[in-house]
């Protein structure tokens, strides 16, 4: 029934005169990146971790892949830990189709260096979102360098 229900809502916004699924796609992954941003520069490791389906993987310039909203919590609370702020993720560019969102951005951030100084830090990213039924996004996939 789900699967009518999804098929009917594409085919509607799909042939709905003025509607483009590619700018909701990125309207919803600017909302999506503000609020992940606002959680980080909160410290906030819960609401990072709610941010993720229960499948996600997280492959961080570590190399060590963090599955799932704990494990990816505890990525980020070492972030924190080292007393990495100021995140930001700028978009690149986003879209969707029927069964993928995307968003890829340039992110920022300061870090320490070794004497503790701030430094800053930055790189690119890659999201891959699954819509929820109420149209929000989470994470399925993030990759960053």
């Amino acid at each position: 029934m789900r699967i009518i229900q999804a098929s009917a809502l594409i085919f509607c916004l799909v042939a709905a005169p003025g509607v483009s699924l590619a700018a909701d796609a990125k309207a919803d992954v600017e909302k999506a990146y503000a609020a992940w941003d606002a959680a980080f520069n909160k410290h906030d490791e819960k609401a990072i971790g709610a941010a993720y389906v229960t499948s996600a993987k997280l492959l961080p310039p570590t190399h060590q892949v963090a599955s799932g909203p704990a494990e990816i919590e505890m990525f980020f609370a070492g972030l924190f830990a080292g007393g990495v702020t100021g995140h930001k993720l700028e978009m690149i560019d986003a879209g969707e189709d029927e069964k993928v969102v995307f968003g890829t951005a340039k992110w920022s951030a300061t870090g320490k260096d070794k004497e503790g100084k701030p430094s800053p830090l930055g790189g690119l990213a890659t999201h891959v979102f699954e819509r929820q039924a109420d149209g929000s996004l989470k994470l399925r996939l993030q990759i960053f360098n």
